[in-house]
């Protein structure tokens, strides 16, 4: 008898859509602002799978005419990322 866990079978799939979806970013980000993604990465994992995610999207409706140099990452990290609130504490 041959049992096979659904979780095997999702694993290559899984694998099969990373390799496709670094490869995108190869060719979407310069070698600098992939660098600062995978930085991103190891800080902020769901930040970094945001902005992948959103760079695929505009990749694949056409609207990236170049690539993403590390200035412009830059800056869509800082429009995806959550404001910083500061607290002013006033003693009396």
């Amino acid at each position: 008898m041959n049992y096979q866990n659904p979780e095997d079978e999702k694993k290559p799939k899984e694998a099969e859509l990373e390799s496709m979806k670094e490869q995108a970013l190869r060719t979407i980000l310069s070698s600098q602002a992939r660098l600062r993604l995978n930085n991103v990465r190891m800080v902020k994992p769901e930040l970094a799978a945001m902005v992948e995610n959103y760079l695929i999207g505009m990749a694949s409706q056409g609207k990236l005419n170049t690539q993403i140099s590390d200035d412009q990452l830059k800056q869509i990290l800082q429009s995806i990322q959550q404001p910083k609130r500061d607290f002013k504490i006033n003693r009396r």
